[in-house]
């Protein structure tokens, strides 16, 4: 029991995060600051996703303690469409965390708006409609 509310206590918590990414990336145009804001919603959005994976994936007896491992169980269950675009976020994202300089920035806004929102998208819906 505890399980089953943990996962859906940790996707209402990535569904604030994913709510807030979304008006984020429907902003046309991001000053510096807005971008670095994206950038960070970005981050703890995908945190977010990865630990709701994961909580439900162990609800289902799948014990899984690194991002790597959830995202490719969680591609193999088909919870996520893209496997190899959910490894391509995990390794931009650390990359994020530890650098920052302006080329990065507008790179890392433009992955987020054409690749990754679409992916985390897609696992919200899945995970929004899992009873």
């Amino acid at each position: 029991m505890h399980q089953d509310i943990r996962w859906k206590q940790r996707f209402q918590n990535f569904e604030k995060a994913y709510l807030f990414l979304k008006r984020a990336t429907e902003r046309t145009e991001l000053d510096d600051l807005q971008a670095a804001g994206l950038i960070q919603s970005f981050e703890f959005t995908f945190e977010l996703t990865w630990k709701t994976l994961k909580d439900y994936l162990e609800l289902m007896g799948v014990p899984l303690s690194f991002p790597r491992e959830v995202i490719k169980h969680a591609f193999q269950t088909n919870l996520i469409e893209n496997g190899q675009l959910w490894l391509e976020m995990l390794e931009h994202r650390n990359e994020l965390t530890h650098t920052y300089d302006e080329i990065q920035t507008k790179t890392a806004v433009a992955k987020i708006r054409d690749l990754y929102f679409s992916a985390l998208k897609q696992v919200y819906e899945t995970m929004k409609n899992v009873p």
